[in-house]
């Protein structure tokens, strides 16, 4: 498959593992993965290997470099068991982004300037191409806590949402005060469900902070609130969370 990119200064690797978007669906999402692999290059071979059964519309270098596998139109493979908003093939309708970084497991690394500067610019394209909203913006780990952490807690979110691209806010100071935690059950406990479920986080709506419950809190702090992720709904956890409310579109 040899295609035209859709970013202008992007170079094309087609990748084999693509598909078409299921149901008339069209990418109203944006998913930022990190590569998790020694070298960009081999990340670059991987998604675009018939065995991996993975790819990405787009890999960023950590120079900025910008490369194009899947057409924006077509479906990638990048998302994988998810679910936001209730949606479990997310695939369908997002557009994948894979950030070159060794992740966690190989000497996990801050983001040069020059590739964020590049994320920047690909995702104000897409979003102009597909009239995505800055909400709609989204980690892996967002949309499948039990298995993902990137792009991770060293990600610049700020530096996206001061160009327009993500939603942001301050995270609240640490500060001592009551808890919420595994094995805790109540109408605050499902408060808090409820509060992630309106972000859009798939979380029981149950009352009971089970192990679930815990890995969903964790995945709201790596995103809102890195300066402790632990699954403990602390004071700073619950106010960051009512804050980020207050900056969503209602739903």
């Amino acid at each position: 498959m040899n295609f035209e990119p859709d970013c202008k200064t992007a170079r094309v690797r087609p990748s084999p593992n693509f598909g078409e978007r299921r149901d008339g669906k069209t990418p109203d999402t944006i998913i930022l993965h990190y590569t998790g692999m020694a070298t960009a290059s081999g990340a670059e071979d991987w998604l675009c290997d018939t065995r991996s059964q993975v790819s990405s519309h787009y890999l960023v270098y950590e120079d900025g470099g910008v490369v194009q596998m899947v057409p924006e139109a077509l479906r990638a493979w990048h998302a994988g068991v998810s679910c936001w908003q209730g949606e479990t093939d997310l695939n369908s309708r997002s557009i994948g982004i894979e950030i070159a970084n060794p992740g966690h497991d190989l000497g996990y690394e801050d983001f040069p300037e020059a590739q964020i500067a590049s994320v920047i610019n690909l995702c104000k394209g897409i979003m102009e191409r597909w009239s995505i909203r800055p909400e709609r913006v989204l980690a892996h780990s967002d949309i499948a806590p039990s298995r993902k952490i990137d792009p991770g807690e060293k990600f610049p979110w700020r530096r996206l949402a001061e160009a327009g691209i993500c939603v942001y806010v301050e995270p609240a100071p640490l500060v001592p005060g009551p808890i919420l935690a595994p094995g805790v059950e109540g109408e605050e406990v499902l408060a808090l469900q409820q509060d992630l479920a309106r972000v859009g986080y798939g979380v029981p709506t149950d009352g009971v902070y089970d192990s679930e419950t815990a890995i969903v809190v964790k995945a709201f702090q790596r995103r809102f609130r890195p300066e402790r992720i632990d699954g403990v709904a602390d004071p700073s956890t619950l106010a960051t969370l009512r804050k980020l409310l207050m900056e969503l579109p209602k739903l």
